[in-house]
């Protein structure tokens, strides 16, 4: 039990503060530590597993949680777009149709409109969210009462990542990589993000394609649950030729149908309003950047940021179809039938993907790391890991914002955060080759080359 307390000792120390954006180097530090525990966990139990409980694992991520969830949500505001969209939805008004700020709000919602970031955009939150959003709202239409919905669906996702783990044949203890790790802590409990119940569709989809993928029934719900992972952030979109691929291949067409008879099922409710969403998404593809080392690298090297943006989605576009042509070649091979290889071997590549597609994004916030986060338990590296903490960094862009209310991103902080994973992986690889020890099982040095 030290290790849990002491995870819960350091996190209420950081949860008693009434002002995070004051307290980053707090925040960094405490989540630092925190970090190293989880590494030192993880290089331990794959020598000598541990024998925590999945009822354990859920109590102390329950604890954890519980201490952020009454606070403000301080390090972002993004909540209150969630509330605001939760509300119309439940009030029978398209979220879609217009941007908050041509609205003149209600009187029970004057408060929430006020603290909308951009108003002046249509929501950016694909149909998925939407239901999400209102499903929460309706418990108490609260910034309190919407965080403890997403927590319910995070510890929801905790609990599938145990099924899964056993599934794929790795010990359900390696779920506190995630179950206790800062970042979910921080970004789903502290500031009520909803890429946690993104990646839970996800989890769930892979589930349903790995253990019923060989009937048809299994492999179109799993497509259909793909798509809402996929409506909930876009972000899942790039893991889509990964679970195409896992899909037996008598049943790949029936995961096509799946996942496109899912998306109109959601997407039908919004039409034909939600088209707009596309004019804030073009928005943000073009002009939004934030942390993003290779964009600004690439950017002041060429002077375009046009060019910088499509090398990046280029760059992008071809990891994922090299690491699928890796993976469909490996469930190909002759063990490729084993369902425990297979999943492992799929998983190994969504997180290989997913670590490229935070390391090229022109905009890296945090909690983008949350869909990196939910697949370490199953592929854990030292890029991965230490990606997961090292993003948190990039807070101390929040302190002049709160004082002065200017938004100076530090150059140093965003060079950090590409370049700390990437010398952890250049150090892992060193230490394999030379015999030593790297944290995780095999797939997880594989998994990040």
């Amino acid at each position: 039990m030290t290790i849990p307390l002491s995870l819960i000792t350091l996190f209420f120390f950081l949860a008693r503060e009434p002002e995070l954006r004051l307290e980053v180097p707090l925040l960094v530090g405490i989540s630092a530590a925190a970090t190293m525990v989880l590494a030192l966990v993880l290089y331990r139990g794959e020598r000598r597993p541990w024998a925590w409980s999945p009822a354990l694992i859920l109590w102390v991520a329950l604890i954890l949680r519980l201490m952020f969830v009454l606070a403000p949500a301080q390090l972002s505001d993004d909540i209150y777009r969630y509330l605001w969209d939760g509300h119309n939805v439940l009030s029978g008004v398209n979220p879609y149709a217009a941007a908050p700020g041509a609205v003149v709000p209600p009187k029970q919602l004057r408060q929430i409109h006020a603290a909308i970031n951009h108003k002046e955009y249509t929501t950016i939150y694909p149909p998925a969210a939407q239901f999400i959003f209102a499903a929460g709202t309706a418990l108490c239409g609260t910034v309190a009462g919407l965080k403890a919905f997403l927590v319910l669906i995070d510890l929801a996702l905790c609990a599938l990542m145990m099924y899964l783990l056993r599934k794929v044949g790795l010990p359900a203890w390696r779920a506190v990589l995630y179950a206790w790790n800062p970042l979910p802590i921080l970004e789903i409990a502290g500031s009520g993000h909803v890429d946690g119940a993104g990646m839970a569709l996800f989890l769930a989809a892979f589930s349903l394609l790995l253990v019923y993928g060989g009937k048809r029934g299994g492999a179109a719900c799993a497509g259909a649950v793909y798509a809402a992972a996929a409506l909930v952030k876009l972000f899942p979109l790039v893991l889509g030729p990964v679970l195409f691929l896992l899909a037996p291949r008598p049943r790949r067409l029936h995961f096509l149908g799946g996942f496109c008879c899912g998306s109109l099922l959601l997407m039908i409710p919004f039409m034909p309003d939600l088209a707009r969403i596309l004019d804030s998404l073009a928005i943000y593809a073009k002009n939004w950047e934030f942390a993003g080392f290779a964009f600004k690298t690439l950017r002041g090297s060429t002077g375009s940021g046009n060019f910088a943006r499509l090398a990046l989605v280029s760059v992008l576009l071809l990891c994922v179809a090299a690491l699928s042509r890796r993976v469909a070649v490996a469930l190909e091979a002759p063990d490729g039938t084993d369902t425990d290889m297979r999943g492992r071997r799929a998983l190994g590549t969504c997180y290989a993907v997913t670590m490229v597609l935070l390391l090229t994004t022109p905009t890296l916030q945090p909690w983008y790391a949350l869909m990196l986060a939910a697949l370490l338990p199953f592929a854990a590296g030292p890029a991965g890991i230490v990606l997961c903490w090292v993003v948190l960094l990039t807070y101390r862009v929040q302190i002049p914002y709160f004082i002065l209310g200017q938004w100076i991103e530090s150059g140093w902080v965003t060079a950090v955060v590409f370049l700390a994973p990437a010398t952890a992986w250049g150090v892992g690889r060193l230490l394999s080759r030379r015999g030593g020890a790297c944290p995780g099982p095999a797939l997880s040095s594989s998994a990040e080359r």
